[in-house]
């Protein structure tokens, strides 16, 4: 039995049937793999112009340019396609996952205040017909914050929604892509399908609870006791109580505990590229120790340090808030946050975390601390801490270092507007001095 295979551009239709026996199959335009140039068929990729080529091209025009076969280039472009893909499944799960504490937040509200709303026209019924007037502004002021409230949280749901939808979309194009078995056309579509998803950050916002009209009812039974006389000016408390609670506050409150803070803890791992050649890594990546000694690098990457003894972090931070700690011993150490985009080679300011303007850090000696940021320093007076935690609320502006013990003890607070994700970093200054990321869940 023989099998016919045709290939063909255009589908089948009902007026237009393949013969039986035939099978279609989608290809690209034949024109579109055949090098304009020598009108052979690409079989070749030409890193230096990101373009696909026939094997005489890489005899003349492509002759000292760096090429490789279609396949091999497509197996590299193959593994970023996957990064690309498993970062946009990991970013519909936290939007998924917001949207549903987003909507657990709003039904709270609405049940709190329904309930505020009942206990309050409970009061106002028992107060003369003189102050009705009051009575009814008092329930539209509750109102306003409720629908301002709900009103901004569905607002970001349906922004949520939105680029769920767009990234469901981007991931159904580059799973088709993953799959074609033709390199030319995964080659020519990788370049506009295959960018990285823009970084899509939302305002932070959460739903406050923890609403409360205790105050409100308290203003009212009081109005209530000092009738007529009174009414204007408990009014102007009323109001000024109701806003004080914030209603539509969408913003969690500062942590005051170190179990609050650790409601933010985040997993950090230390990136060899980074490390200066005499820094040590070990447990796991979350331990760095200063040896003296060059260590085996594989290469001279350009993300490395090559004279300050510092490293980075591999995750960068962005909006939203993380807390981690560091134990340091030996000689001290600087423990900061700086930009990606911080110089590597050199011993100029440029590369020194907290003497540039792309980094912020804490210096931890054996006796005293200081706070560095674009190479000024603050001195800080406090007692010495074995453990460092370091609270960052990127989207507040806020950097803050605490000496952790049986009490947080505010070492440091930097204000400033972040404009870039955020590295981790330390800065080892002795031999034998080292500094590790505790482990927090």
């Amino acid at each position: 039995m023989r099998l016919i295979i045709q290939v063909s551009t255009a589908a089948p239709s009902a007026e237009r049937p393949l013969p039986q026996g035939l099978f279609w199959a989608e290809t690209p335009n034949l024109e579109q793999k055949l090098c304009a140039e020598h009108q052979r068929l690409c079989e070749v990729f030409c890193r230096t112009d990101q373009t696909c080529i026939c094997w005489l091209c890489t005899e003349k025009e492509h002759k000292s340019h760096d090429t490789v076969s279609a396949e091999a280039e497509r197996s590299v472009k193959q593994k970023q396609l996957g990064e690309t893909q498993t970062e946009i499944q990991q970013r519909i799960q936290e939007r998924l996952n917001e949207i549903e504490e987003l909507k657990k937040a709003v039904e709270s509200l609405k049940r709190s205040a329904c309930i505020e709303i009942k206990e309050s026209e409970k009061i106002f019924t028992e107060l003369i017909r003189s102050i009705e007037k009051i009575h009814t502004e008092v329930i539209e002021l509750i109102g306003a914050n409720e629908k301002a409230a709900v009103n901004q949280a569905e607002g970001r749901m349906k922004k949520l929604e939105q680029e769920i939808a767009e990234l469901r979309r981007r991931n159904t194009e580059l799973k088709h892509l993953s799959e074609t078995e033709d390199h030319i056309h995964f080659l020519q579509n990788f370049q506009s399908l295959c960018a990285p998803p823009e970084a899509g950050d939302l305002p932070s916002v959460t739903v406050n609870t923890d609403i409360s009209f205790g105050a409100v009812r308290k203003a009212v039974s009081e109005l209530k006791d000092h009738i007529e006389d009174f009414c204007k000016g408990e009014l102007v408390k009323i109001t000024k109580t109701v806003n004080e609670v914030a209603v539509y506050s969408l913003q969690a409150p500062e942590p005051r505990n170190r179990a609050e803070f650790l409601k933010y803890s985040c997993q950090l791992t230390l990136d060899p590229n980074t490390a200066h050649r005499e820094l040590c890594l070990s447990e796991g990546n979350r331990k760095v120790t200063w040896r003296r000694e060059t260590q085996r690098c594989a290469d001279d990457h350009p993300e490395r340090f090559d004279r300050y003894t510092q490293v980075l972090c591999r995750e960068g931070l962005s909006g939203t808030r993380c807390y981690w700690e560091i134990e340091c011993s030996g000689g001290g150490a600087d423990i900061g946050v700086t930009y990606k985009g911080i110089s590597r080679k050199g011993v100029d300011h440029s590369c020194r975390l907290g003497c540039n303007d792309k980094s912020w850090s804490l210096r931890c000696s054996s006796s005293s601390y200081t706070a560095l940021h674009n190479n000024n320093e603050t001195a800080i007076t406090a007692p010495r801490s074995p453990r460092i935690g370091v609270y960052l609320h990127f989207n507040a502006g806020t950097l803050s270092f605490y000496g952790v013990s049986d009490t947080m003890t505010l070492l440091h607070r930097f204000q400033t507007t972040f404009t870039e994700p955020l590295y981790p970093g330390f800065w080892l200054p002795s031999s034998g001095s080292s500094v590790t990321i505790c482990q927090l869940n």
